[in-house]
């Protein structure tokens, strides 16, 4: 009888979905081109993610190109050694990727964040399996008001959905307007940052002797969530380890533009 109800029920939540796949049939994540069910991605758009696995180095989480034994680490990480733990990132920042990055960012596709999220959760297992506080990179109020939303917190919230670790958006604060980094060298990026990010008193009481998971979209040079992590650890937070959708690698491009589509699939994303 249990399996009656139960096929019942399904056919119920069937017919009453119909509607709504009529109205606003599912598309893929990438391209928008009709795909079988919500939360897929076409079949030109699926092959151009390139996921982040391991082998990698343990503090930058950058790939290895294969095994290099326990406790070995990058030439980065030994080089300019960051303040934070580790950092991780699920993709390499190109093909699709990049497109929806741009869609979250620029183009109002607040409804990718839960999927990248997925993705996210999936890269930075070790890193959610040991914080206390989830905290995005903030906007400044200006650039925050002319967008009205934050793409890095919106990705820290679905990740605080789908984690059960406390979401606590406003820690940090963006205190002066600096220029858009997308151009700027390493140097520049830190110059451009330095004294941006200031904890205030009441996100300092959050924090407080906490492992701080630090959410962006985008982990390029670094420059950013290293100034953001110099002002969580100011304002007492006990570590900090970064995770982000993507990171920008040397030799991996970045060019979105991958010509006509394909026929959709259901590869899940």
């Amino acid at each position: 009888m249990a399996d009656w109800r139960g096929e019942i029920k399904g056919l119920g939540r069937t017919i009453f979905d119909w509607p709504a796949r009529i109205l606003f049939p599912p598309v893929c994540a990438g391209c928008r081109r009709q795909v079988s069910q919500p939360g897929v991605l076409c079949g030109s758009c699926w092959p151009s993610l390139t996921f982040l696995e391991r082998p990698w180095c343990p503090v930058m989480g950058t790939p290895f190109p294969h095994e290099m034994g326990e406790g070995f680490l990058s030439g980065e990480a030994l080089a300019d050694p960051p303040p934070f733990e580790r950092a991780r990132a699920a993709v390499i920042y190109s093909g699709v990727a990049c497109d929806m990055v741009r869609g979250l960012k620029y183009h109002d596709r607040t409804d990718l964040a839960p999927w990248m999220a997925g993705w996210m959760q999936r890269a930075g297992a070790e890193l959610l399996a040991e914080a206390e506080v989830i905290v995005p990179v903030p906007l400044y109020w200006r650039r925050f008001f002319r967008r009205k939303f934050n793409q890095s917190a919106e990705l820290a919230r679905a990740l605080s959905a789908r984690s059960g670790i406390r979401f606590e958006p406003s820690v940090v604060k963006r205190v002066r307007q600096t220029r858009p980094q997308v151009g700027l060298e390493r140097r520049e990026r830190e110059d451009n940052l330095r004294g941006a990010f200031r904890v205030p008193p009441e996100g300092m009481l959050a924090i407080a002797g906490r492992r701080v998971l630090l959410i962006d979209d985008v982990y390029t040079t670094g420059a950013t969530v290293r100034a953001v992590t110099l002002a969580l650890k100011k304002g007492g937070a006990g570590a900090v380890d970064v995770l982000t959708v993507a990171r920008v690698l040397p030799g991996a491009g970045t060019d979105a533009g991958r010509g006509d589509f394909q026929p959709a699939t259901t590869e899940p994303i």
